[in-house]
């Protein structure tokens, strides 16, 4: 729960069905100050093809809330979602659990498969690839990755824009570029799989600012221990 700068309560939930979605929308028609965020698997993968995959291999794709049916058509309803605001934000719970020694202790009971995927590294190629797609636009990706969050969270000013003042954080993307994910292409996180294996992404990220510094020329990270500095986060300017 978060409090806009009246200090009403203002709350942002996570949701992964179509069914939630339509909940959310009829509580903010009510006056609610209650908003929507999902996650890039729940946009893309699904319970048919990554969940029910054969044998062990679906255990890559056990989280909490659940992957949801593609022939019920949450994904399509999701993306919808973004693209007429009924859902503010796309985030990641990111979860980077390996499957030897951690997702196969569930080998014989699901109960104890760690819940949680890692994605934390893809998600703006993945909600990029949406664009590309025709789900959403140029500016809704910004959006949807950027002003939006900064403002949920009271950081807009120093984050979420460039401007006098802020701090100049900026991802220089080439849509003529292409991104490969999966181990051994762009695979970062301390994992042994990914979850995105096989995804081709028609976008690349060139160049990433913190603060003024390039942390990220190409494909190599520049950055260095320290170089993080903690916001608090303030009360929500979204509905300001």
């Amino acid at each position: 729960m978060l409090a806009d700068l009246t200090g009403a309560p203002l709350y942002v939930v996570h949701v992964s069905a179509k069914q939630a979605v339509a909940q959310l929308a009829a509580a903010r028609s009510r006056g609610k100050n209650v908003f929507g965020e999902t996650c890039p698997q729940y946009l893309y993968l699904s319970l048919e093809e990554n969940l029910g995959a054969p044998g062990f291999e679906g255990a890559k794709w056990v989280c909490s809330t659940p992957l949801r049916s593609r022939a019920e058509g949450h994904q399509e309803e999701l993306w919808q979602s973004l693209r007429t605001n009924e859902l503010q934000l796309v985030s990641t719970d990111h979860c980077p659990f390996c499957m030897k020694g951690q997702k196969d202790l569930g080998l014989g009971d699901f109960s104890k498969i760690p819940n949680g995927i890692g994605s934390v590294e893809h998600r703006l190629d993945l909600l990029y690839q949406g664009v590309v797609e025709g789900r959403i636009t140029l500016e809704r990706w910004v959006e949807l990755t950027s002003t939006t969050p900064a403002r949920m969270f009271g950081l807009y000013g120093t984050k979420g824009v460039i401007q006098p003042g802020a701090d100049a954080d900026v991802v220089v993307y080439d849509p003529a570029g292409h991104t490969s994910i999966g181990v051994g292409k762009t695979h970062h996180m301390n994992m042994d799989h990914s979850a995105w294996e096989g995804y081709e992404i028609d976008g690349h990220v060139d160049t990433v600012l913190s603060r003024g510094k390039v942390i990220v020329d190409g494909n190599s990270y520049l950055g260095a221990k320290g170089d993080g500095r903690y916001l608090p986060r303030g009360l929500s300017q979204y509905l300001t």
